[in-house]
């Protein structure tokens, strides 16, 4: 490690006079290389040198703002050399992020895919008004949520210790892309990636980095596919590696919020009702519910009425009718219910650090009950253990 004059450690903001020799070779931004002790920059390491590697694949100036790998801010709007200061409640930090991943010409794209700002959605009548949804825009939808399973499906598969959320990206990218699809996600009010990627303490909207993941963390992959002019949304939390008990009961617990929450819907429920089922079953197991993010109606518009709280106690208008489609999500903690943004813009955590869990569903209402859009397959990873006792 070379001296340098005083910077910002790159994991822990301190005052740093170490910089990554391998970056002082490679001519890399010192804004990036420095660190306060040898122990933060062995603990950056495995993530620290994908950013030696980018620059080694650029166009040959050594760059690595050629490449992306740079950090997030202000909701996707622009980026930084440095790691923002900010008081973090976890030990979760961001990294640096890829550039924008490429969408070929030949797909169907959303009215923000250019620009970051959708067009139709936020004036539309269907913010205030329930869609009942025509047989063909079911159908429609029915197609696209299984391919957006199918994209999750292909995320699951590769998730384990010491791939990093990019990564993890980048098949959901080229899954969606292969299917015909267009990732939602991507520069949708300038989210920056195809997909969320929430670790640990992070409740949701997690960027994907270049940060591996490892032995013990739990990640949620949140998938939105938009094809044939509807969108598909589902999300799911897994276990990385070897996980703590309390983190197993936390996940087993959201999972059965959700399964819970599908099992009441049906024509002439209130959308109220949702968040009373699932909060009952949380408390019970002494966990929290997130009341900031709530489930939404989806179709032709990626975010749409219905809202449907989580929490109990709420007071979502309206009821449940044949033809409806929408999602629950619920958002669950092992401490406390508040949470904190990231400087990024988009990153939501927990108040108190501790580790969050979620799983989604896009359902229709049917004339007796509920169709799941987003069903596991029999193709699909078999990941929890309560499923196959």
């Amino acid at each position: 490690m070379a001296d340098v004059a005083t910077l910002s450690c790159a994991r822990c903001s301190k005052p740093a006079n170490l910089q990554c020799p391998k970056c002082v070779e490679l001519k890399l931004p010192r804004e990036a290389a420095a660190f306060c002790t040898q122990d933060c920059f062995k603990a950056s390491w495995s993530s620290h040198k994908s950013v030696h590697v980018k620059a080694k694949q650029s166009d040959g100036t050594g760059s690595a703002e050629n490449e992306g790998w740079l950090y997030c801010m202000k909701k996707g709007q622009s980026r930084s050399l440095k790691l923002p200061y900010f008081e973090w409640t976890g030990t979760l930090r961001p990294y640096p992020i890829s550039s924008k991943r490429v969408v070929p010409s030949h797909i169907d794209l959303p009215d923000w895919a250019a620009d970051g700002i959708p067009k139709e959605e936020p004036s539309s009548d269907l913010q205030r008004i329930v869609e009942i949804k025509t047989p063909d825009q079911i159908e429609r939808m029915r197609e696209t949520c299984r391919i957006a399973r199918e994209v999750l499906d292909a995320a699951a598969r590769v998730i384990r210790p010491g791939i990093t959320t990019d990564e993890i990206d980048r098949v959901v990218h080229d899954a969606t892309i292969a299917a015909g699809g267009y990732p939602s996600p991507l520069n949708y009010h300038f989210f920056p990636k195809s997909c969320c990627t929430s670790v640990n303490e992070v409740i949701c909207h997690g960027i994907p980095d270049a940060r591996k993941l490892e032995d013990g963390d739990i990640v949620n992959v949140d998938v939105t596919v938009y094809y044939k002019g509807v969108h598909g949304d589902l999300n799911d939390t897994y276990f990385v590696g070897n996980v703590d008990e309390e983190s197993r009961r936390l996940v087993q617990c959201t999972y059965e919020c959700l399964e819970k929450a599908i099992a009441i819907v049906k024509p002439g429920v209130r959308f109220r009702e949702v968040g009373e089922v699932i909060n009952r079953h949380a408390t019970m197991a002494g966990f929290s519910v997130v009341k900031s993010y709530c489930g939404h109606g989806i179709g032709e518009l990626f975010h749409c009425a219905p809202n449907i709280p989580h929490y109990a106690r709420n007071k979502a208008v309206g009821v449940m009718k044949a033809g409806q489609t929408f999602t629950i999500e619920p958002m669950i903690n092992a401490g406390v219910w508040r949470d904190r943004m990231w400087p990024d813009g988009w990153t939501a955590v927990t108040a108190d650090g501790k580790r969050s869990a979620q799983f989604e569903h896009t359902l229709l209402v049917t004339e007796t009950g509920v169709e799941v859009l987003t069903a596991r397959l029999p193709s699909s990873p078999k990941v929890y253990p309560w499923l196959e006792v």
